[in-house]
């Protein structure tokens, strides 16, 4: 069956065609192409002129998977084919047999509801902006002869057969070249050496190639299609590549996944933790320098990648911000008080929701963007169309059966296979960093998509939601992974190499002692933190004592407090202070003077120009700070001291950046099938009232009156007064209703037209009000 055999009707147009096309028609083009409703149009008309630019056509066709593209490019082509069976010429085009026959049929019914082809009465018809919007290289193929050449008496272009016989008798040299420009491109440089340029001379002698210019020759898509064999692509992708996967029980998945989110909410505090107490700089350029991101990354114990990741994700759910002070520093912000604050599934709902939303990319971090590194929440990881991979990686994820992970590269061929225009390789890094990132959120588990991310993936934002329904569905996806989460635990093991064991994830006053305290050793199911000389000296300096670090460690570990572990606190503590630093520039005084005999006596403290004022007093020329970390650095065990002669206490301080600025989002509607169908019926009525009026115009007597400049409205009215001649004249009232007057212009002066009208009465028009004018033929 032929594909022009599906008409009902014989448009000229695809204006024609839209204005032919049923209520259901209607609203399935509009949800499949949605900016044609923004703003709505004002008739069937405008919706068809709207669909037919070259902006609305170039969304539609990115929108197109490989099959629906191809099919699309063979129709292109088709449109250049002599043989009058529309069907017959696909299919050898596209490379298919009859069997594909009903597939390809579909896919042309789906291109016409979707208004990029419309159907006449001599068959399907691409709509003109479709090959402006695919290039000048079809599939790449070169033009054809007529655009290459025209044709005259002397020289034809010539037939496929002459074609076919004259590549049948291409020597060797010449073969090669028409092989190498089949494929594309079709536009080869002339050789410069003998056997090259006797090669072109040839196939320019038969017309197998056309000169461009002196130095280039192109291809032509006859010519091209013939040495293709008749095919459009070198393979046929109508049809989907199958989404390979292995199984992975769904209990498990969940586990992972729940293990993963619990270790993201840990990491998010330690980068809190870090940054409040040492916010790093914010470059001039914006975004976070090389040396703080590896800084960041030792801290937390992670890749580069990952580090990147949860930075990037932390500054999308608004708990990390630029200060905004004369020296900005990136620095956590008021909301990470009330998200620390909160349970942790709600916590992992916030942190997952903004990543699915944002609109950065964390994987482009550490490589470069145009002539640029990208820098962590620098301005050129922004890329918009990272949101929309990350919801099609996802819903193809989704596709599977419950604890089935997806082979990774049977994902990067499907998401290839239903975006074709996007370049393979930015899309096939994004895909992988999806991937990657989605494992260390919890979205998936080993591979497969976790129940929690089947919650998160099924939420979609819409301004116009109400709170109340927001907050419901918010809540839904928080308890989605707070029933995997592992169970937090209050206590830990303490053991007598110096090492605490939390057997889950430590509660909030615990966890913060613990990271304070103490340096993670390992992790995993359990965590493993051991207590140190700078850990216990970090816990001192924040302004806890001996005594209180023992009471904690023993009241929230389930086993006798080891020896060891008090006399490390003991003697870290019994040291601490002893050696007090303040501002001279900088002094050291200290009860013990033997401390400071030591000191004096250590050559590697030269540089710090140490000098005695009293038994107990030293004085520098260093900063205080400064010189307390090189005491430590040489085995001494200083504190800072105030002014007021008090310990100056390093912990309880943490930088906080302002609270970003919340803009409201702007109020938008969805294009849904209850909007969409109101649409249509206004429209359906505007064109029927656009029908009337169009037929009650072409009842009036005299000609049309074309819109006019008011320039050439009074030349118009000055000639037509000095000939005699009469004037039809359309005129505007204040309401924006158009009359027409046939009149004999006797005066035109003041801006005004006065003149006799069909009644013989005497009347004057404002020459502005004047949309048009042409002279009456009668």
């Amino acid at each position: 069956m032929a594909i022009n055999s599906l008409e009902r009707r014989s448009p000229r147009s695809l204006a024609d065609d839209i204005r032919g096309r049923d209520d259901r028609a209607l609203v399935a083009l509009v949800l499949a192409r949605p900016d044609l409703a923004r703003p709505a149009p004002a008739d069937l008309t405008s919706l068809a002129a709207r669909a037919s630019t070259k902006a609305s056509v170039q969304r539609a066709v990115d929108a197109l998977d490989a099959g629906r593209l191809q099919v699309l490019e063979a129709l292109v082509v088709a449109g250049d084919a002599d043989d009058p069976d529309e069907t017959t010429v696909l299919l050898r085009l596209l490379g298919v047999d009859e069997a594909e026959q009903s597939l390809v049929r579909d896919i042309v019914e789906e291109l016409w509801a979707r208004a990029l082809v419309w159907r006449g009465a001599d068959g399907v018809h691409v709509v003109r902006s479709v090959p402006e919007v695919l290039g000048p290289s079809v599939a790449g193929l070169g033009a054809p002869y007529r655009e290459l050449r025209p044709a005259t008496p002397e020289s034809p272009l010539p037939t496929g057969s002459q074609i076919r016989s004259a590549i049948e008798d291409a020597p060797d040299a010449a073969r090669t070249i028409l092989d190498r420009l089949a494929w594309g491109p079709s536009v080869g440089v002339r050789s410069s050496g003998p056997a090259g340029t006797a090669a072109v001379r040839w196939l320019l002698d038969r017309q197998l190639l056309v000169p461009l210019g002196s130095d280039r020759v192109a291809l032509p898509r006859e010519v091209a299609l013939v040495l293709r064999g008749g095919r459009l692509h070198r393979t046929s992708r109508l049809r989907a590549p199958d989404l390979t996967g292995r199984d992975v029980a769904a209990r498990v998945v969940d586990a992972v996944a729940g293990g993963a989110a619990s270790d993201l909410l840990s990491r998010i505090d330690e980068l809190a933790s870090a940054w409040g107490a040492e916010p790093p700089r914010v470059l001039r350029a914006g975004g976070l320098s090389v040396r703080d991101l590896k800084a960041t990354q030792r801290v937390l114990d992670v890749e580069p990648e990952r580090a990147a990741f949860l930075i990037e994700a932390s500054y999308a759910a608004g708990l990390v911000g630029d200060d905004g002070e004369i020296v900005p520093v990136w620095a956590p912000t008021p909301e990470l008080d009330e998200w620390s604050a909160s349970e942790a599934g709600n916590r992992w709902a916030v942190v997952a929701r903004a990543w699915l939303t944002s609109t950065r990319a964390a994987h482009l971090v550490g490589g470069r963007v145009g002539e640029s590194p990208a820098n962590a929440l620098g301005p050129d990881i922004q890329w918009p169309a990272i949101r929309g991979i990350r919801r099609e990686v996802l819903a193809e994820l989704a596709t599977l059966e419950p604890g089935t992970a997806a082979d990774a590269e049977s994902v990067r061929q499907r998401l290839g296979w239903r975006r074709p225009l996007r370049p393979a390789g930015p899309l096939a890094g994004a895909i992988d960093g999806v991937l990657r990132e989605a494992e260390w959120l919890g979205i998936t588990g080993r591979g497969a998509i976790s129940s929690p991310g089947r919650t998160l993936l099924g939420i979609t934002d819409h301004s116009t939601v109400q709170a109340a329904a927001a907050r419901d569905r918010h809540d839904e996806l928080a308890a989605a992974m707070t029933a995997h989460l592992p169970e937090p635990v209050d206590h830990i093991l303490v053991q007598a190499d110096l090492t605490a064991v939390a057997p889950g994830p430590l509660e909030g006053a615990l966890a913060s002692f613990m990271r304070l305290a103490s340096e993670i050793e390992s992790r995993g199911g359990a965590t493993v933190h051991r207590f140190t000389h700078d850990s216990i000296r970090r816990a001192l300096d924040a302004g806890w004592t001996a005594a209180d670090m023992l009471d904690t460690i023993r009241r929230s570990s389930r086993t006798p407090l080891p020896q060891p572990l008090e006399y490390l606190v003991m003697d870290v503590a019994r040291k601490h202070g002893v050696t007090r630093v303040g501002n001279s520039a900088a002094y050291v005084r200290s009860d013990d003077e033997a401390v400071l005999d030591a000191m004096l006596a250590t050559r590697d403290l030269a540089p710090l120009r140490l000098r005695r004022i009293a038994p107990t007093v030293l004085v520098s020329s260093g900063d205080p700070g400064m010189l307390v970390e090189l005491l430590r650095e040489h085995g001494f065990a200083p504190v800072l001291e105030g002014q007021d002669g008090g310990v100056v206490l390093a912990g309880p301080e943490q930088r906080r950046a302002r609270a970003r600025r919340r803009v409201t989002p702007p109020t938008t509607s969805p294009v849904d099938e209850a909007s969409t169908t109101a649409l249509v019926a206004g429209l359906r009525a505007a064109e029927a009232t656009a029908q009337e009026r169009r037929a009650e115009e072409a009842s009036r007597p005299g000609p049309a009156i074309p819109t006019t400049d008011p320039v050439v409205t009074l030349a118009l009215l000055r000639e037509a007064m000095a000939d005699g001649h009469g004037v039809w004249i359309g005129v505007t009232d204040r309401l924006g209703a158009t009359t027409r007057h046939l009149i004999h212009p006797r005066r035109v002066d003041g801006g005004r037209v006065h003149a006799t009208d069909e009644a013989g009465r005497e009347r004057s028009w404002s020459v502005h009000r004047i949309a048009g004018a042409t002279l009456d033929q009668g």
